[in-house]
């Protein structure tokens, strides 16, 4: 019996159907943005967001998003969403980024936050999970962080992943799976990929909890070797006697002796080594402790960062648990106004050297005639004297 194909738009919907969506932004509504995003109060001084599209674009309305409007200032602002844990899943925060006014110094990464973070008060003290995106300042200056949080220290990638300098739109996705491997995509690209262990220079920091959690069962193991000893054993040493009648007297049985009371360093005699077979267990919980990419109590996702020269646009928010639909969702949005948007660019290029050279034409006609004004001038005052 021939099985009939499944369409492909039937395969797309169940694997949106499957994907959860945690947060998706693409400020399609106008000034309705204001209800969702929070702008925090913490200082008079934080910069302030508009939504625009910007100078150029590959469309004016789905490329419209939150604008930095004031030179030298901090920002921050936030947005809350449902609390989740990624607990054993695949956790993808994607969005785009666009340094309009070809950034010189000021970050352009995004943060996640816990669902308690007090977002009237956001500010460079607040506690978050994660931090991912660009961050330049001058020449040398042009990375990617990938910043966890982990027993109450904030961790960086150890390796140096370089962001784009240009003024277009870019996508950045960061993917942290349960299996402790990562990976960081740019324009749908793999730049960077690893083990999270060892890419955040963790292993030191997972051999002292190794150690700590095996100190912990030695700690038991003499605990145990304390109460094992206070307990009665067989006298090896004894034998049947030699007038014993089993039908008369029943089976014969060693009489118990008591062990001495435990003291530290006290060995058994004939045994030359003291071997606990508690110390040759390793804990094997230490890993099921060691949750290097696990957050149990996700709620919020915000813009806390530096700039010296505003103009950025942040763009197409996504927090979800599938690598497919994150990766459908950016061929939706920037995948569909990337090119319009370097054409756009490329046509204004083009006119504002048209102007120029027509500028540069007409100062240089104006120059010819005003020296021909000058020379007429000062013929006539020579011949009126």
């Amino acid at each position: 019996m021939a099985v009939a194909p499944v369409p492909l738009w039937a395969v797309c919907l169940l694997r949106v159907a499957l994907a959860t969506v945690y947060f998706q932004e693409e400020f399609l509504d106008g000034e309705r943005w204001r209800n969702r995003w929070v702008q925090s109060t913490n200082d008079s001084q934080f910069g302030h967001f508009r939504l625009s599209s910007g100078k150029f674009y590959g469309h004016k309305e789905k490329d419209k998003g939150l604008q930095t409007t004031q030179n030298g200032r901090f920002y921050a602002i936030s947005a809350r969403f449902k609390p989740f844990s990624n607990k054993g899943k695949t956790l993808v925060v994607q969005y785009t980024v666009k340094h309009e006014q070809k950034m010189d110094c000021g970050g352009g990464y995004v943060k996640i936050f816990p669902a308690d973070v007090d977002q009237k008060n956001l500010n460079g003290k607040s506690q978050y999970y994660i931090m991912f995106g660009p961050d330049i300042c001058g020449f040398d200056f042009k990375k990617v962080h990938v910043i966890l949080h982990f027993k109450n220290q904030y961790h960086s990638n150890k390796k140096s992943i370089r962001c784009k300098v240009d003024g277009f739109t870019h996508l950045y996705a960061l993917v942290l799976r349960p299996d402790l491997t990562y990976e960081v995509k740019i324009d749908g690209q793999s730049i960077e990929s690893g083990d999270i262990e060892y890419d955040w220079n963790l292993t030191s920091l997972k051999k002292m909890e190794k150690s700590s959690a095996e100190s912990k069962d030695w700690d038991q193991a003499k605990d145990d070797k304390s109460q094992d000893w206070e307990k009665h054993f067989l006298d090896a040493s004894a034998s049947k006697p030699s007038d014993w009648n089993s039908e008369l007297d029943g089976d014969w049985q060693a009489p118990m002796l008591q062990k001495p009371r435990y003291q530290d360093g006290l060995k058994p005699e004939g045994i030359d080594k003291d071997v606990w077979l508690h110390q040759k267990l390793k804990n094997t919980h230490y890993l099921t402790e060691y949750d290097l990419s696990e957050f149990e109590n996700i709620g919020a996702i915000g813009l806390e960062l530096w700039q010296v020269r505003s103009g950025t646009i942040f763009d197409n928010f996504l927090i979800t648990d599938d690598e497919e639909y994150a990766e459908n969702f950016g061929k939706a949005t920037w995948g569909e106004t990337k090119g319009p948007e370097r054409e756009m660019d490329a046509i204004q290029a083009k006119e504002e050297v048209k102007k120029a050279r027509e500028e540069d034409e007409e100062e240089l006609l104006m120059g010819k005639f005003g020296g021909h004004d000058k020379v007429f001038q000062r013929f006539h005052r020579r011949d009126e004297f």
